[in-house]
């Protein structure tokens, strides 16, 4: 959710980006924001509803927990701005590689199995992907007897902070050269 809502902030060139107190900082923390509410009402109307209605639910470590759940926002928003930037460059070719961004990162994010129960060779297809060291981390945090050995914490927070620079950059680039006659012959 992360990276689309952030990739389809605010473009430089529209026209709400005309008006002088709205940049696209103000659209990138808007829809960051937006994301993050989202998703934290989501998780909180979920696991209230489980717990009532079926099982009561126990957190081993919660605050480590929601620290992952913030970490996967972040790394999201960062690779998002990434494709904020890329748009008004490539704005059809930027949809589509995020579109298999996307699909490729759902797919090998290791929701679907455990990082522990993997041979060596498939954690090596699995190991680009910062979803998947946080998916792994946050089981250790949520289940008692679960310890995550095939990923690393620090991974995704050293990966976040890199596309952060580089999306910021971008787009920094993009604005400063950004023209308004890009999107006229459209």
């Amino acid at each position: 959710m992360a990276v689309a809502n952030i990739a389809t902030a605010g473009n430089p060139t529209s026209p709400m980006m005309m008006h002088p107190p709205m940049n696209t900082l103000v659209a990138i923390i808007a829809a960051a924001i937006t994301t993050l509410y989202k998703q934290l009402f989501t998780i909180i109307v979920v696991l209230t509803v489980y717990h009532i209605v079926f099982v009561p639910i126990k957190i081993d470590q919660p605050t480590q927990a929601f620290g992952m759940f913030l970490l996967a926002w972040f790394t999201g928003c960062a690779v998002g701005l990434i494709f904020l930037a890329l748009n008004p460059w490539f704005p059809n070719g930027s949809k589509v590689i995020m579109q298999l961004y996307r699909r490729a990162n759902m797919i090998a994010s290791g929701k679907m199995f455990l990082a522990n129960s993997l041979p060596a060779s498939m954690v090596a297809m699995f190991d680009w992907n910062p979803l998947f060291h946080i998916i792994d981390q946050t089981r250790g945090f949520v289940f008692l007897h679960y310890s995550p050995f095939q990923s690393s914490l620090m991974y995704p927070v050293y990966v976040g902070i890199a596309l952060l620079m580089i999306g910021l950059m971008a787009e920094f680039f993009t604005r400063q050269h950004v023209s308004l006659s890009w999107t006229a012959g459209r």
